[in-house]
């Protein structure tokens, strides 16, 4: 990694906050086809590509509220009525505000930038003016971009103690924040331990320890009920999250199902994958790498995966998702 790209507090407004059968926040293959998109206008332009990207949200707002006081409902919008004064119909939708920052891997530096300035400070400053001129006219997640706060392009240097000095100081600008990195080990390292009690167990029975509340009833001597809450099998801002998708159909060829959305390529019928995720403060981290999320394709999976913790390629991932 040669320099950093960061897009600070970018402000999006009606974003999906459905993913799967998860709510709350925007997948992770919604930031990272966020920033493939940019980088295929950067290639056409200057000639470079961007690398993985790391997510911080600062602040989230769901647009959905508790009529009864328990249930959670998405707040949907009144459309125009027919021209027969009729409700117009609508498909139920959720949607939410949200402002993130973006720090995006390059490997490339000021020197590979092919826009014609005359020294490496131009040509820094004429990149980060493209980046301002292109954000806006992409979605993300489906919301508009509203605003954006500095977009600095930093460039790391050799050493490696002032590499990581300036990712440092670079994180804790981002305060305060969450940043969302991958939590596959806990969620693995869990459900070994429930094969052990129940040879049945699944992953998804796993993940669920995770995020339902569970309750017992703990008798005293008297005989008086008291309703205890059962600890989560680890401590911390630990949420599911939808990383991508696993095939449920085999490789047909290029024209083979008719009615796909592109006849010229391969097509495959998925379903969404899930996995443990975590909400973890960008000033307990020193390095950009285990936050950084890249996209993962092996077999019958493609997936969105983040380096926190490092498992060997040869490692049969599908038994972890």
């Amino acid at each position: 990694m040669k320099a950093i790209l960061q897009l600070s507090r970018l402000r999006i407004e009606n974003a999906n906050a459905i993913t799967g059968c998860t709510w709350g926040f925007p997948g992770i293959s919604h930031f990272l086809g966020f920033v493939h998109a940019l980088s295929r206008k950067l290639n056409a332009q200057c000639g470079v590509q961007l690398g993985g990207c790391a997510v911080i949200c600062h602040d989230h707002q769901v647009q959905a509220h508790q009529p009864g006081g328990w249930e959670w409902v998405f707040a949907l919008t009144r459309n125009p009525l027919t021209k027969d004064g009729n409700t117009a119909p609508f498909n139920e939708e959720g949607r939410m505000h949200l402002t993130v920052s973006l720090l995006i891997e390059c490997e490339f530096d000021a020197d590979n930038l092919a826009l014609g300035g005359e020294n490496r400070h131009e040509n820094t400053q004429r990149f980060e003016q493209l980046i301002a001129s292109l954000i806006p006219l992409q979605r993300l997640a489906g919301g508009t971009l509203t605003s954006h706060g500095q977009i600095r392009f930093t460039e790391l240097g050799a050493d490696d103690a002032q590499k990581k000095a300036t990712v440092r100081r670079m994180l804790w600008r981002l305060l305060p924040g969450f940043a969302l990195i991958e939590r596959r080990d806990l969620l693995s390292e869990h459900h070994q331990q429930c094969l052990k009690q129940q040879a049945d167990a699944t992953l998804l029975d796993s993940l669920l320890d995770f995020v339902v509340l569970k309750q017992a009833a703990q008798a005293d001597p008297d005989g008086k009920v008291e309703w205890q809450r059962i600890p989560k099998p680890e401590a911390g801002y630990l949420v599911p999250i939808s990383v991508g998708y696993q095939a449920i159909s085999p490789l047909y060829a290029p024209g083979e199902v008719s009615n796909s959305r592109d006849p010229a390529v391969p097509f495959r019928f998925v379903e969404s994958a899930y996995t443990l995720g975590e909400w973890r403060s960008p000033h307990r981290f020193d390095d950009l790498t285990p936050l950084l999320w890249r996209y993962l394709h092996v077999d019958d999976l493609y997936v969105c995966r983040n380096a926190h913790e490092a498992i060997p390629m040869e490692t049969d991932i599908s038994s972890l998702f």
